[in-house]
């Protein structure tokens, strides 16, 4: 990022007067006389540093790194977790956590080992978060309020490509669906039975939060001993197939599940902590589904999600190698194709798929199934 760009993004910010600063609660609760939380106008202030002049973490902050990342154009990653002292994680529903009021997340984003941006996620009252993101300075010393329109073009991460910090209804895109979501923060995603096969997982530090350390140090509750005698994890029949459902839970599970805005479209990626036929679920959800979206060459109202043995005439993997704003997926957040899980779908949907459909995943002959984008 350049100077003259970052001082652009600093003079935005502060002529919006902190705009950014805006929370994901309902408008009843604002209505209600919510009052509204901003966050700091630097990172430094956000509480992340125990030291702000080296850039030294508060022990408060916990790291941590979901088994399934997000895939952001091959940035590199550090994530954050500070639970207010003496507060639990409500894990009653085992898919759909409840943090305690305080609890803040922050994600770094890196390229060519420069900071870019950092994220801010800061839960401020039983049903309100914050969003923040905030942008990197030329010397790495500190990083600004992003204003609420984001910042376009911040780093080139490829020729002719560029990251751009998003903007406050980005942010809730990819988190508010249907409940504000911790992204990479849940039982699958910080569980001990690790998927070696991942992709671009990083490997859990000894200092790292895991569902285990969640569990030793009763930050959880219920108390799931389950947690740790029995992990969760994708219990596909071959390393290859719980690799990709795994990757598709974690880059697409947040807006295609079964209890989102889009669950009448009928395609549910996110895999859950524990289902014996989690797997199956997921597959078939996709096979032989009817999208609404139209592969290019295709009669209208005749492509397909997944199509078993059929790489090419998938819908599902046409939009994964997609960078084109209109038929890309995810449509946010990377302007960069994911080649090792482009690749890997596509082998996957080559071969390990039919298995599914031997097995019975495959939607009936002749049903259509509902439509999807």
């Amino acid at each position: 990022m350049t100077r003259r760009t970052f001082a652009a993004a600093a003079s935005a910010a502060a002529a919006m007067l902190l705009a950014a600063v805006v929370t994901a609660g309902s408008p009843a609760a604002m209505a209600a006389g919510a009052r509204a939380v901003h966050p700091p106008r630097m990172l430094s202030e956000t509480g992340l540093y125990a030291d702000g002049e080296t850039r030294r973490i508060d022990p408060a902050n916990r790291p941590y790194s979901p088994q399934y990342p997000l895939w952001t154009d091959g940035a590199a990653k550090a994530r954050w977790v500070r639970l207010p002292a003496g507060t639990t994680i409500d894990v009653r529903n085992v898919d759909a956590w409840t943090f305690p009021v305080g609890t803040k997340f922050w994600k770094e984003f890196a390229f060519g080992g420069r900071r870019v941006e950092t994220r801010l996620l800061w839960k401020v009252s039983a049903t309100d978060w914050v969003f923040a993101s905030y942008v990197w300075n030329e010397a790495q010393t500190d990083a600004m309020l992003a204003p609420a329109d984001g910042v376009p073009g911040v780093a080139e991460i490829a020729p002719g490509k560029r990251h751009s910090i998003p903007s406050l209804e980005d942010c809730r895109a990819c988190h508010d669906s249907g409940r504000t979501e911790v992204l990479g923060f849940n039982a699958l995603q910080l569980s001990t039975d690790r998927d070696p096969g991942a992709f671009h997982a990083d490997r859990i530090a000894p200092e790292m939060v895991t569902l285990q350390t969640l569990v030793e140090e009763r930050r959880v509750s219920p108390l799931r001993r389950e947690f740790v005698t029995d992990p969760p994890r994708i219990d596909a029949a071959d390393p290859q197939t719980r690799a990709v459902l795994g990757y598709l839970s974690g880059n697409c599970g947040a807006c295609h599940n079964a209890s989102g805005p889009l669950a009448n479209l009928g395609l549910n990626f996110r895999q859950p902590a524990y289902a014996p036929n989690g797997v199956h679920a997921v597959a078939r959800s996709a096979l032989n589904r009817v999208t609404k979206w139209d592969l290019p060459g295709q009669m209208p109202g005749t492509s397909r999600a997944l199509v078993a043995g059929d790489p090419d005439h998938s819908a599902l993997l046409y939009r994964m190698r997609s960078r084109r704003p209109s038929s890309q997926m995810p449509p946010l957040g990377t302007v960069v194709q994911d080649r090792e899980a482009v690749e890997a779908v596509e082998a996957w949907i080559a071969r390990q798929a039919q298995a599914c459909v031997r097995s019975g995943c495959a939607l009936p002959e002749g049903t259509q199934g509902n439509t999807v984008r």
